[in-house]
């Protein structure tokens, strides 16, 4: 059998199920592949940041950081549910960047972009931040100004949802095993991992959004040559028990001139994180080092008048990024902007392939993918839609998420207040979807540790491609972080019970 589309796209992190969703909102007809799960990789191991990237500033990144502030205005608009305002703190102490700079860059953050949502940055002193009190004694003045924390792995879900809705089919634990231009197509051959069921699809097109992969699937399964183009970094986080009271965030100044960032995290923990290091090994094998949670550990003890140690991290991960290779000398300082590039075309069926990038800047990177691909399909460069559709569940009227959130609560009397606004948070207005009538807790079935239930697992079954207890504890949500031991083999005796449904031809589950 072999299926006919205009556009097969390779690789389901956030650039993938971007470029996706905006194909499908323009009328291709679009596949996405991915070897393993929806945003199994790079894309659920960021900082949970949606930013403008203010240390981007420090290497003149000036059109990156103002696209990103832009987007972060945007991304909070169509996804309030998922994107919420953060505060930061950055204390300033002598033989760090002067003062001065920082004042500067901050003005910049403030005004590179219109700033409609988020307060502008200030000075502090001390004691006028609670931040101080959480400081080793010394410190006496810094800076706050404002970002977005996002759930960075639903981010991608969401995005993959959308473009299934309009139209697009999903695959995920499907890879490509290879594929030929042949006259004006790409004749794909993709595999279920699952089933072993192999497809061959014709594609007018192909988007190369594999990330870590995006070299080794150009040199084996499509034939180039372009290897050189990226430099794998591979970025390290720790998570541990909350170490501060409050909503906000600290930016810290290491001595080897990085940032840390220590983030409250999932209500109990704090988020630390990240590295920088260079990586040439092979993107299944990244993980953390002894020496990257040593270093994590001793430059937030440097700051904290409580010590952090390897012995209170709880959990840690560590993702790649593929980013193009400009020839910085320190993997710090290589460019995070995103690098398109279109082979084919003039006759030749065209290939896309994605460098670089950051969640932040996805949905603008998957614009511009548009404006390089569809010339060549023969369609005209309409204006993108994508920055005032709301993302599914992001329909909240008048925008405010917690006063949504308050009458979601108020409407559910019988159900914990806890268990509502952490599925309003993650689901949004599909909440109602996944509750149906529900009443009381026995009416979502079993209770299968940290408030996960039967009913939340089948709808992410029937709905978000869940298959493995995994993809519901780490990527659909973050209760792996919750829930007693003895859960996952829960989740995963209710998934033999429950068969995923047979996907629609238009791509989601029905």
């Amino acid at each position: 059998m072999t299926l006919a589309v205009d556009l097969l796209i390779v690789g389901g992190g956030i650039n993938g199920a971007g470029i996706a969703r905006d194909a499908a909102g323009r009328g291709l007809s679009t596949m996405l592949v991915e070897q393993d799960d929806l945003a199994a990789h790079t894309s659920s191991a960021s900082t949970k940041l949606i930013h403008g990237g203010l240390r981007y500033l420090e290497y003149h990144e000036f059109r990156l950081v103002r696209e990103s502030l832009q987007e972060r205005e945007r991304l909070m608009a169509i996804a309030p549910h998922l994107i919420a305002p953060l505060d930061f703190f950055l204390p300033h102490a002598a033989g760090q960047r002067p003062a001065w700079m920082i004042r500067a860059g901050l003005f910049l953050y403030d005004h590179l972009a219109r700033r409609r949502r988020l307060p502008a940055s200030r000075a502090v002193v001390a004691p006028h931040h609670p931040g101080f009190a959480v400081l080793k004694p010394g410190y006496r003045r810094g800076f706050t100004y404002a970002d977005c924390r996002v759930d960075d792995s639903r981010l991608v879900v969401l995005n993959a949802l959308d473009a299934a809705e309009r139209g697009a089919l999903i695959r995920p634990y499907t890879r490509l095993l290879s594929a030929r231009r042949t006259g004006s197509v790409w004749q794909a051959g993709i595999e279920d991992r699952g089933s072993g069921a192999r497809t061959t699809v014709a594609a007018r097109a192909i988007v190369n959004a594999a990330g870590p992969w995006v070299a080794e699937l150009l040199e084996t399964r499509l034939g180039r040559r372009d290897a050189a183009r990226i430099r794998l970094v591979k970025g390290s986080h720790i998570i541990v028990p909350r170490r501060f009271d409050g909503d906000y965030a600290f930016i810290l100044q290491n001595p080897d001139g990085r940032v840390l960032f220590a983030i409250p995290y999932q209500d109990r923990f704090t988020l630390i994180g990240t590295t920088d290091i260079p990586y040439d090994g092979h993107p299944t094998e990244v993980a953390i080092s002894d020496e990257e949670v040593a270093y994590l550990c001793a430059n937030i003890s440097g700051y904290f008048r409580t010590p952090v140690t390897p012995a209170d991290v709880v959990h840690s991960f560590s993702g790649l990024r593929a980013l193009h290779d400009d020839g910085a000398a320190s993997a710090s300082a290589v460019t995070r902007d995103y690098l398109l590039a279109l082979d084919g075309g003039g006759g030749e069926p065209p290939l896309l392939s994605v460098f670089g990038g950051k969640i932040t800047t996805y949905r603008r990177l998957a614009e511009h993918a548009m404006a390089k691909l569809l010339p060549t399909l023969g369609r005209p460069v309409a204006p993108g839609w994508t920055a005032q559709a709301p993302l599914p569940g992001g329909d909240i009227g008048g925008g405010s998420f917690d006063a949504w959130s308050d009458a979601l609560v108020a409407s559910r009397p019988g159900l914990p207040p806890a268990l509502l606004r952490r599925l309003g948070k993650a689901y949004g207005t599909r909440v109602e979807a996944l509750l149906g009538g529900a009443a009381t807790m026995d009416d979502l079935g079993a209770d299968l540790g940290g408030g996960l239930t039967e009913a939340e697992v089948d709808y992410l079954v029937a709905h978000e491609w869940a298959r493995h207890p995994d993809d519901i504890l780490w990527r659909r949500s973050k209760l792996g972080l919750h829930v007693p031991p003895g859960t996952a083999a829960l989740v995963a005796q209710r998934l033999d019970r429950i068969a995923a449904p047979p996907l629609s031809p238009q791509g989601t589950n029905p």
